[in-house]
């Protein structure tokens, strides 16, 4: 019996090179204000690395409930254009929102910074947000063989423990939200990061405006 795997190229977390972003304004491709500071990819990494760190019989369930859902893996070949796809409908869907599409290899990483995700200093996901995130649904109903994980990350003001905490509330938030609008519960999973993953430099308030934001991260689950 084949077994389902979440598929994401080594490449894709130890290089720089493949990765594309695209302006969510303009839909041009260019270098991202992330890549200024820990690199394209890190947060997309880390993302992986925690769902590897996952124990065994965590994912076993995963992939039980997955199976019970009726949700079949993507063909090993077909995995690029499956993302490819998923990638233009959802920079065609964001485009002018203020969210980013960062592509890593075979995987997707939508940017959301807090600014416009989150009344200040909040978890809850603010009203005037509800329209974009119905358009991240709309396409993620569409593409159903990925897994999305909801990621939260803070600037470095205020102790770890707050951080920490907020990170997983907003994280807990835009999640939810996917859970409402009837995404399936097994293809979710939830993060908080804290501080711990910059992408600028917490030095500045551009660069502290950088590293408050959630992001969505699609996994496509490939059959191997």
């Amino acid at each position: 019996m084949r077994k389902l795997i979440i598929a994401i190229g080594t490449a894709g977390i130890l290089a720089l090179s493949g990765c594309e972003t695209f302006d969510a304004y303009t839909g041009e491709s260019k270098t991202s204000s992330t890549a200024k500071g820990a690199g394209i990819g890190a947060s997309v990494g880390a993302v992986f690395a925690y769902l590897k760190n996952r124990n065994k019989s965590s994912k076993e369930r995963k992939e039980a409930m997955l199976k019970a859902a009726g949700i079949g893996a993507i063909a090993g070949a077909g995995v690029g254009y499956y993302m490819d796809t998923q990638e233009a409908k959802l920079r065609e869907q964001l485009r002018g929102t203020g969210v980013s599409v960062e592509r890593d290899g075979d995987n997707i990483n939508l940017i959301m910074p807090s600014n416009i995700t989150f009344d200040s200093g909040g978890h809850t996901l603010s009203s005037s947000f509800f329209e974009v995130m119905d358009s991240v649904v709309l396409v993620v109903q569409e593409f159903e063989k990925t897994i999305i994980v909801s990621a939260g990350h803070t600037d470095s003001k205020g102790s770890d423990s707050y951080n920490q905490v907020l990170s997983e509330r907003r994280a807990n938030s835009v999640a939810g939200y996917l859970l409402r609008k009837g995404v399936i519960e097994a293809r979710i999973e939830s993060v908080g990061f804290g501080e711990s993953q910059p992408v600028a430099d917490n030095g500045s308030a551009a660069g502290r405006a950088l590293n408050r934001r959630v992001e969505i991260s699609l996994f496509p689950i490939s059959d191997g």
